[in-house]
């Protein structure tokens, strides 16, 4: 017996969504408030660069939800969900559900300062903002961007590369705090200025200014910076207002179970838009798993979802970053950390009880992988303490010396333990005994 599935929002977690139901039996109707379906939203970034189109970033093209039988609904709003008569009403007309999964994404948070509303302010968060931003670079000028995190940085960089004169505002003291510790915050913050974007931190925005449009930023200490765009990019926020409007449990995203079922048992939610458990998701692996979860539980196949432990491998404007865990300081807990400073390579892990519970790694992220299936595992770390920052080629890789890759490191290089003597000079003294 054919049933009618409805999802509003067709960003990745909903593409994954249907790629999941798209043998079955289910009759699915797909809501989009753009006028596209769904794309690869990671892949912006090169479009804005100018290193891809928008073509080249489609997963799912018109010819691919018809094979598929998909009834497609883009560029038309919700206005409302009528969870008695099992209604989802768009601007078009209503369409009856048996399921309903909302899948709304995320909304950009927009600092409610003086002139946040003139002609010329932007955020970052899909094709049209995309498009906004290539369209305004074309006569060059100055952009200000606010936000030092990754779509912040990465939009820097994209309009940077279309010729105009950027500059980042952020306003903690260092650039993505939370996913980078302060030196490797420091040494992103270099290498960017080094490709010609300035950076600004501790910097607090106090009004926008202009009459029409944007002329320029003033910041709270009254430095004051000529713009012709301001770039919002500092922050998301669960989309949650047709939930809500709907009756059902919502606190800070859409409450869902295990799996991925909200307060009504017709209606399941996935993406940026859900919280279970307390937490949000942002990062594209758990809304992928959160996809492949709602699919079993509408297949009536028993699943739950589990939260990970999560990595972070990033490529900031050529920048290798990895970053796992918990890299915060306190005093139950030892780092172990490299620099390089010619090579502008730093490594920081830290440890508790003998288990890696962070990593930092900042230049050289080839073993973060390593380090982060560490974390997950909770492994004892006693008997590899000696020669963990050099990696998995000491655990059952070729077989290397230890004293020899302290030897071969270059002069201005350092390993050091959480009580900041030189760590390799250590380990060369209690080898030789």
């Amino acid at each position: 017996m054919t049933r009618n599935l409805v999802i509003i929002g067709a960003g990745m977690a909903a593409g994954r969504l249907v790629e999941e139901l798209a043998q079955s039996d289910w009759n699915i109707t797909l809501f989009n408030a753009e006028p596209r379906g769904t794309y690869n939203r990671i892949m912006l970034s090169p479009v804005l660069s100018g290193e891809k189109t928008y073509e080249e970033i489609v997963t799912h093209d018109d010819d691919w939800y018809l094979e598929h039988g998909v009834t497609c609904r883009f560029g038309e709003h919700v206005v409302g969900i009528d969870r008695a008569a099992k209604v989802v009403t768009g601007q078009n007309g209503p369409v009856s559900y048996d399921k309903l999964v909302i899948a709304t994404g995320s909304a950009p948070f927009i600092i409610p300062v003086q002139g946040h509303d003139l002609q010329g302010v932007v955020t970052y968060r899909d094709l049209d903002d995309t498009n906004a931003m290539i369209e305004a670079a074309k006569s060059g000028g100055k952009a200000v961007v606010i936000g030092g995190g990754l779509l912040g940085l990465e939009a820097a960089a994209g309009l940077q590369l279309r010729g105009m004169d950027v500059t980042v505002l952020h306003l903690t003291d260092h650039l993505m705090e939370r996913q980078l510790d302060e030196v490797a915050g420091g040494l992103l913050k270099d290498d960017i200025e080094a490709r010609g974007v300035k950076v600004m931190t501790g910097a607090s925005t106090a009004a926008i200014l202009g009459e029409d449009r944007v002329e320029g930023v003033l910041l709270e200490d009254n430095t004051g910076l000529e713009a012709d765009l301001v770039v919002m990019a500092v922050g998301i926020r669960p989309e949650t207002r047709l939930a809500t409007d709907a009756g059902l449990d919502v606190a800070r995203g859409i409450e869902v179970n295990a799996g991925m079922v909200t307060s009504d048992p017709d209606v399941l939610a996935i993406g940026e838009c859900t919280e279970f458990d307390g937490q949000l998701f942002g990062l594209v692996a758990p809304l992928y798993d959160q996809a492949q979860v709602a699919a079993q539980t509408l297949l009536g196949n028993p699943a739950a979802f589990e939260p990970r432990e999560l990595s972070t491998k990033l490529k900031v404007t050529g920048c290798e970053l990895f970053s796992a865990g918990d890299f915060a300081k306190a005093d139950d807990r030892e780092d172990i950390v490299y620099r390089d400073p010619i090579n502008r390579i730093y490594k920081r892990l830290v440890l508790k009880n003998n288990q890696l519970i962070g990593a930092v790694l900042y230049g050289d992220t080839v073993d973060g992988a390593w380090f982060h299936k560490l974390i997950q595992d909770g492994a004892d770390l006693s008997l590899m303490r000696d020669w963990l920052i050099f990696g998995p080629a000491f655990d059952g890789g070729p077989p290397l010396d230890p004293m020899g890759a302290v030897a071969a490191l270059r002069a201005d290089a350092d390993i050091c333990g959480c009580n900041g003597k030189d760590f390799s000079q250590d380990f060369l003294n209690r080898k030789a005994a």
